[in-house]
């Protein structure tokens, strides 16, 4: 299923250096859809994702995967530091520790990873939450839906030739 997807050009980010593009932060946004994709184009807020996922599949793309956008801060993933430069930066509409992810928000979520997967050589091991790269200072996901969201991904990536 192909799921509808904009481009909003957020200010927040760099265009150089060239993002590296070795993997993905997953985020939840708190906010309503519009409401957040309204504060990563907000340049005082100096925030924003590669792309955030509505709660009906709905995706838009704030920055190019190729730039950095300003998602993560402070981070570290595998030893190495600054996540911005090296990690996509990918949010979910909501808090999951409210509600939990809908069907169509991991299956956007696939499709989105799908189309960089072989591209950019990645494995589950390349894909982490905001909680695992920010200990202490972030709690997104919700550990039992970073936990079925990985259940889902590892599910879909095992059955890839």
């Amino acid at each position: 299923m192909a799921f509808p997807e904009s481009f909003r050009a957020s200010p927040n980010r760099a265009e150089q250096p060239t993002h590296e593009r070795r993997g993905v932060v997953i985020h939840h946004t708190v906010m309503p859809y519009e409401q957040t994709i309204a504060y990563m184009l907000d340049p005082v807020s100096r925030v924003s994702y590669h792309a955030v996922i509505a709660k009906n599949g709905e995706r838009c793309t704030l920055v190019p995967d190729e730039q950095i956008a300003w998602h993560a801060g402070v981070s570290s993933f595998q030893g190495r530091p600054h996540c911005n430069a090296f990690l996509l930066g990918l949010a979910f509409e909501g808090d999951t520790y409210r509600a939990p992810l809908t069907a169509a928000q991991i299956d956007s979520a696939l499709e989105w990873i799908a189309r960089r997967w072989v591209q950019y050589g990645w494995s589950p091991d390349s894909i982490i939450d905001h909680r695992q790269v920010a200990p202490g200072r972030k709690d997104d996901l919700n550990p039992v839906e970073w936990l079925r969201f990985q259940a889902a991904m590892n599910g879909w990536a095992a059955a890839l030739p």
